[in-house]
């Protein structure tokens, strides 16, 4: 394996134990100096502690063309199974209180091979507009999935990556998100995942269902750019109603361009958001822990609030002492 390949198995442990051994491996091709803490385990927030609830809001006008940034925590009501509950944690996109961590998964398979140029372009510009993420994890994905992470002191060595990819194979997309997510759940603070593909899975081991139930476990913002321009229609809706899902279910949103030269303005867009994002945290009132679905519902009650509209999580999975 070179210093960027793992193999596309999803466990838990094996992502963890490939992710490390790649960290390895890339001290010693280029003497990283850093690698070896980037992808070793940190302690577990969401899942393991789902009793104190971080929730990521993004508020914004009608029809999402304006981004609300001057909110108070006295302007939010959060809810969870109709329960109100006591605000505790509140932190403006714009505060830089949390950690944030940003995730880019790119497809590479056959498809791109016309696009790729203008991809790798566009992501990379994204990347680098990301000077106050703590790490950025860059996953590529086609018959293969194959990932690593990186800090800010060695994005020459990501834009390295980006540069070398080239097209070709199937589309292992449900194991791409699988991977990230897995990674993701030993990550503290804010988790944005950014997500470019132009067509449907067509190789992965993990099934939707799988990774919709992982989604919802997690605590990570979802933004999907799907470019199916080239799909016909029987192929183009169930494809973009998929990622809408995916994007919808964690607060986040999904982007089709008609063109890649729309990805810029696509990327500039979730950068957007990205600083635009409150943070809400909350100790739920509900002492059962037993793994069951938990409802969050959060309200805006300022005068002007039916003419906001709130996007974030629509809930979580309860810890389990089982």
């Amino acid at each position: 394996m070179n210093m960027h390949q793992l193999s596309n198995r999803i466990g838990r442990r094996r992502a963890i134990r490939a992710l490390s051994a790649l960290a390895i491996a890339a001290t010693t091709a280029v003497t990283i100096g850093a690698a070896p803490s980037l992808l070793e385990p940190q302690d577990p927030t969401f899942r393991e502690r789902v009793d104190f609830v971080n929730v990521g809001v993004t508020v914004a006008g009608k029809k999402n063309k304006t981004l609300v940034t001057d909110l108070a925590a006295g302007d939010f009501a959060v809810y969870e199974d109709g329960k109100p509950q006591q605000i505790s944690v509140f932190a403006p996109g714009a505060e830089r209180t949390q950690e944030l961590h940003v995730g880019v998964l790119l497809d590479v398979s056959g498809s791109q091979e016309f696009d790729l140029g203008f991809t790798q372009t566009a992501v990379t510009k994204f990347l680098a507009s990301m000077p106050d993420a703590v790490d950025m994890t860059f996953i590529d994905f086609a018959s293969r999935v194959r990932g690593g992470r990186y800090t800010q002191d060695e994005f020459p060595f990501l834009v390295q990556r980006v540069r070398a990819l080239r097209a070709g194979g199937e589309t292992a997309l449900y194991d791409a998100i699988g991977l990230y997510l897995e990674v993701a759940r030993e990550q503290r603070g804010r988790k944005v995942m950014v997500l470019y593909t132009d067509g449907a899975d067509t190789s992965s081991r993990l099934t939707i269902d799988k990774v919709m139930k992982m989604l919802k476990e997690s605590d990570v913002t979802v933004y999907a750019i799907g470019s199916f321009g080239g799909q016909s229609i029987s192929q183009y809706f169930p494809q973009r109603a998929q990622l809408s899902f995916m994007a919808e279910a964690t607060g986040g949103l999904a982007f089709f361009p008609i063109s890649v030269k729309e990805l810029d303005k696509i990327y500039e867009q979730v950068l957007g958001e990205v600083r635009a994002q409150y943070t809400l945290g909350y100790l739920s009132s509900n002492e059962q822990f037993n793994g069951k679905w938990r409802k969050i519902d959060i309200k805006i009650i300022r005068e002007d609030a039916k003419s906001l509209k709130v996007r974030a999580r629509k809930g979580y999975y309860a810890r389990s002492n089982q």
